[in-house]
């Protein structure tokens, strides 16, 4: 059924003359006689009667309005759910205790009238996938990573450099130490049970084992990062990397110590990624939120004196 017949039936049926429902809808009164005429002949029924002032309805056009006017109200919900800056802003953050979760906590603080829906994408192909096709309006990831190169019509900006420290154990052999340097961490089991292969996270860390000697062990299943907790704390043989950003709570029994890394230190880049032609209000706003607050995470894009980046990421 042609949704501008039905507009302008329930125009006809509200104004009582077809001349009024055309100036309302800015089209003639042939224009109108005809749509309602097409109406009429699709659901075998006549739906108005002419009266000396212009038209009313009959008992099956009294009928059929309400539904009419239902039709019309649904046609606009899905027009507005759609239209720019009348959706929520969607971002992906890939998982709800990172560095990009608490930027976009800090965002919706700032903007709390702005709307978000926040989803959480694993691989950065899906990612991107989703960019394209318009099912979210911006996502964190660190990019370039070797082979994965970004499509042309996909734009990015570097936002965060997350420092990485060391977690250990009370039992570790570093475990008392005020902070350390990669050099020290050289022939230290490094446990990372995350890394899965093409993964822009898993390219980090292989750079930074070639880079520096050290040994990093992705072995077993990945039962996230309380299982993670856990484990380091009750063996002494290992540590893993954290993200200095990254929000973690564990029980104070556990005895986990955070160490800083020096010399350098390595940072992780988290750059927000989104379409060029992407027109939603909301995401103008996001890049200049997170525009303000880059300088102060040192996201200059070229890694700040005394830290390291893998090269593709610079």
């Amino acid at each position: 059924m042609d949704l501008d017949t039905v507009r302008t039936f329930v125009a006809a049926a509200d104004a009582g003359q077809f001349q009024e429902a055309a100036a309302e809808l800015a089209v003639t009164q042939q224009a109108v006689s005809k749509r309602i005429a097409a109406l009429e002949r699709k659901l075998g029924v006549r739906l108005f009667s002419r009266t000396a002032r212009g038209v009313a309805l009959t008992i099956d056009g009294q009928a059929f309005l309400p539904h009419a006017r239902e039709m019309v109200r649904v046609a606009e919900r899905a027009v507005a759910s759609v239209r720019t800056g009348r959706r929520p802003l969607r971002v992906d953050v890939i998982a709800s205790r990172g560095a990009a979760s608490g930027l976009m906590r800090g965002f919706h603080r700032s903007h709390p009238d702005i709307d978000l829906d926040v989803l959480m994408l694993l691989e950065i192909e899906a990612a991107v996938a989703a960019i394209r096709s318009g099912a979210i309006d911006a996502s964190f990831r660190a990019v370039a990573a070797p082979g994965c190169p970004l499509p042309e019509d996909i734009e990015s900006v570097r936002v965060l450099d997350e420092p990485l420290q060391l977690l250990t154990g009370p039992g570790h052999a570093l475990a008392g130490a005020r902070s350390v340097t990669v050099a020290q961490l050289a022939g230290h089991r490094i446990w990372m049970p995350g890394l899965v292969p093409g993964a822009e996270w898993t390219a980090y860390y292989d750079d930074l084992v070639a880079e520096f000697g050290l040994t990093i062990e992705a072995t077993g299943p990945n039962f996230g990062s309380d299982a993670l907790l856990d484990t380091v704390a009750d063996t002494p043989a290992l540590a893993t990397f954290m993200g200095g950003d990254t929000r973690l709570i564990w029980p104070a029994g556990h005895g986990l110590r955070l160490i800083p890394v020096t010399d350098p230190t390595p940072v992780y880049p988290h750059s927000l990624l989104w379409h060029r032609d992407n027109p939603h209000p909301a995401l103008a706003t996001l890049r200049a939120h997170l525009a303000t607050t880059a300088a102060g995470h040192g996201a200059s894009g070229t890694g700040a004196a005394g830290s390291w980046t893998p090269g593709w990421a610079r």
